[in-house]
């Protein structure tokens, strides 16, 4: 179950950025044992800074750190804070540092809240969540997808949202 839970986080994570605009390197449910924090997934995104405003690409790194707990919400079929999950700190903190240019603790924090709820709606659509599913779904029969993979599978919807 560990392993399924993982794989809609990090589908969660990779499907944002996709659906934002950056690019994803790689996305694993068994990601390297390095010297940094004990992890069960990782995404590795890529942002055009040509492309984006540090304003604009604050607001998309924030909404990228929330996705997974948000995916994971969906699956789960139980709605937490992230704030409040353990195992999602480590996402709302990047959340939060995303947006250091909220100087007031208080708005920035409503801020993630209201990017949360927002996602939540915009994850629950049936042609976002069958894409999140599809990530998923390959995430658990191959571990790790390069981004050529993931492109693969998410093209099919970018093709329809266009």
């Amino acid at each position: 179950m560990q392993d399924e839970i993982t794989a809609y986080h990090e589908a969660g994570h990779a499907f944002a950025a996709v659906y934002l605009g950056a690019k994803v390197r790689s996305v694993s449910i068994d990601p390297d044992r390095d010297d940094g924090p004990n992890r069960f997934g990782d995404t590795q995104v890529i942002w055009s800074r040509r492309r984006f405003t540090p304003k604009e690409m604050a607001e998309k790194m924030a909404v990228v750190a929330l996705a997974g707990p948000v995916a994971e919400m969906i699956f789960s079929e139980q709605p937490f804070h992230p704030a409040f999950v353990a195992e999602w700190q480590s996402d709302w903190q990047h959340a939060l540092a995303a947006l250091e240019h909220i100087s007031n603790q208080n708005q920035r924090f409503r801020h993630l809240e209201q990017a949360t709820l927002d996602l939540y709606e915009v994850f629950r659509e049936d042609q976002h969540w069958n894409v999140i599913a599809a990530i998923a779904d390959h995430l658990l029969a191959h571990e790790i997808l390069d981004a050529d993979m993931l492109l693969e599978i998410v093209e099919p919807w970018l093709d329809d949202a266009s």
